[in-house]
């Protein structure tokens, strides 16, 4: 019997968290965002956001990506830039910049799950006239 794989919160701490949702636990903390000021639900979407745009097992790259763009949306660009200097900054808002214009890229899909989800500073919302539609 083959069991369907997925991403996986735990149960009462018995079963542990699924190998997706740690990477992109790590991958917020490396960037100095704590991963609680990220919804479960988000992570959750994340992870079949990077799934559905790859083909197998999605490298640690994908995850640390997203991160990036989830993370940036979630702080702010002053705070993120601090934390993880101007260069990655720079490359974030132009990828921000990249998928406004795409519109269905993985990206795209990113920011536009921290518009929806309301963990999005009003000062990224701003920056990039974002609005929900």
């Amino acid at each position: 019997m083959k069991f369907p794989t997925g991403s996986s919160l735990g149960f009462f701490g018995v079963f542990g968290r699924s190998s997706d949702l740690r990477q992109i636990d790590e991958a917020f903390r490396a960037l100095d965002v704590h991963p609680k000021t990220v919804p479960e639900p988000v992570k959750l979407a994340m992870s079949r956001f990077i799934k559905d745009a790859t083909s197998g097992e999605p490298p640690p790259e994908a995850y640390r990506r997203a991160a990036e763009l989830v993370g940036y949306c979630v702080i702010g660009a002053n705070p993120f830039a601090g934390a993880n200097g101007e260069a990655l900054t720079d490359d974030v808002e132009r990828r921000m910049e990249q998928a406004l214009l795409a519109g269905t890229s993985v990206d795209a899909q990113l920011v536009l799950l921290a518009l929806h989800a309301k963990i999005i500073q009003p000062s990224v919302v701003d920056a990039f006239d974002l609005e929900a539609g």
